[in-house]
């Protein structure tokens, strides 16, 4: 059977070049925090390699924290800014990935934090008026949390902007990255963000592993407690062979970035041209079709399928060999539906299926035709 791997947003396909490079670095079996030449043998590949992930971003090494994703590294910093930073004010909105949604739920019951949604529109774009109106109220001090790239339909914040705003009203600003890191270039040094975060898994590193990016002298104190690793931000033992293939990645991935992002961009063209040639009705959900408000890793489709013969369409892509999502990985079990979706589609399109397709450098044009030919029997039969 043919395998077709669509789901790039939710994990990535690990490069060779990674897999050596966790390989060899395994055997390097000291504990980082050790004194003795085994621990110093490690960590020095765990601090040239905080180095180097720092320099593709302008970045000082000291303003990297490893942790085991974008999860925790989210719930890192949103923690912290309210129970250490005296942040009484959240600003976030409905489609953010639920490692914010439920942490802001969560702070909101537990400290009794204010939370406003800034309005977006039905594409999923942030109205930046609404923004500013929200964050002209300094009565208290505000953290704005706002991802860069939806991990569902793909809409791109405008970061800089964003980050220009916060610093005039005097708020911090928190972004999910986790979508962009790998694939955008980001200069914090000329984007005034406070905190971002990244999971290696999304750029065709190894699951288990990312970083927060917190600006110095943040005043952000620790999540997990238990030992002064990572700068005593995050404690617990470095997983240095995760970390190297994190590094790997990184590296690769802004090495190669302009040639891969043209070729993904080709992928997704074509796979939008054939859907609208083969499948008449078919729907672009948000701005996803659009390449200068929406990611160009993925598209999340609206196929003309009667709700009865929708509840198939997954586990039929699945006997096919096709793997794609519903929505995140993090909401495929869900019964209740994407919650992005939910905000800005129509009754009439919540009834039918969404797909989210996403892609990377592995993929062709000959699985796009594939996918095509299998979603155009199944719509017609």
């Amino acid at each position: 059977m043919k395998q077709v791997y669509f789901d790039n947003a939710a994990t990535t396909q690990l490069r060779d070049e990674v897999i050596t490079s966790i390989t060899e670095t395994l055997s390097v079996y000291g504990n980082p925090s050790s004194t003795h030449s085994y621990g110093r043998t490690s960590k020095s590949i765990l601090e040239s390699c905080r180095k180097e992930i720092a320099s593709h971003f302008n970045a000082s090494a000291s303003e990297i924290i490893f942790t085991s994703g974008g999860t925790e590294a989210d719930n890192l910093i949103l923690n912290s800014c309210v129970r250490d930073l005296g942040v009484k004010r959240i600003i976030t909105s409905k489609i953010e990935h639920h490692a914010v949604l439920h942490t802001v739920t969560e702070l909101q019951a537990k400290f009794e934090v204010h939370v406003d949604y800034v309005d977006i529109d039905e594409n999923g774009m942030v109205d930046y008026l609404h923004l500013e109106k929200l964050l002209s109220d300094t009565s208290s001090k505000i953290l704005v949390t706002l991802m860069h790239v939806n991990n569902e339909v793909g809409t791109l914040l405008d970061l800089k902007k964003t980050a220009l705003l916060c610093k005039d009203y005097n708020a911090l600003f928190h972004s999910d990255t986790v979508q962009s890191i790998g694939h955008y270039s980001l200069d914090f040094s000329e984007i005034p963000i406070d905190f971002a975060v990244a999971a290696a898994h999304k750029f065709h590193g190894p699951k288990g592993v990312g970083f927060a990016f917190i600006r110095k002298n943040s005043g952000i104190r620790p999540l997990i407690i238990g030992g002064e690793q990572e700068r005593g931000l995050r404690a617990g033992t470095e997983p240095v062979y995760a970390i190297t293939g994190l590094n790997e990645a990184l590296k690769i991935a802004y090495n190669n970035l302009a040639n891969e992002r043209k070729y993904i961009e080709g992928i997704k063209s074509y796979f939008k041209e054939r859907l609208v040639k083969e499948i008449p009705g078919v729907k672009f959900n948000g701005n996803c079709e659009n390449f200068e408000h929406s990611t160009y890793t993925l598209l999340s489709v609206c196929l003309p399928i009667a709700l009865d013969k929708a509840m198939m369409l997954l586990f039929q892509l699945d006997l096919k060999g096709i793997a794609c999502s519903k929505g995140s990985a993090c909401q495929s079990g869900s019964v209740g539906g994407s919650h992005v979706l939910s905000e800005i589609l129509s009754e009439e399109d919540l009834q039918k299926p969404s797909i989210r397709f996403s892609f990377s450098s592995f993929n062709t044009r000959k699985e796009v035709d594939y996918v095509i030919n299998v979603l155009k029997e199944f719509i017609e039969n």
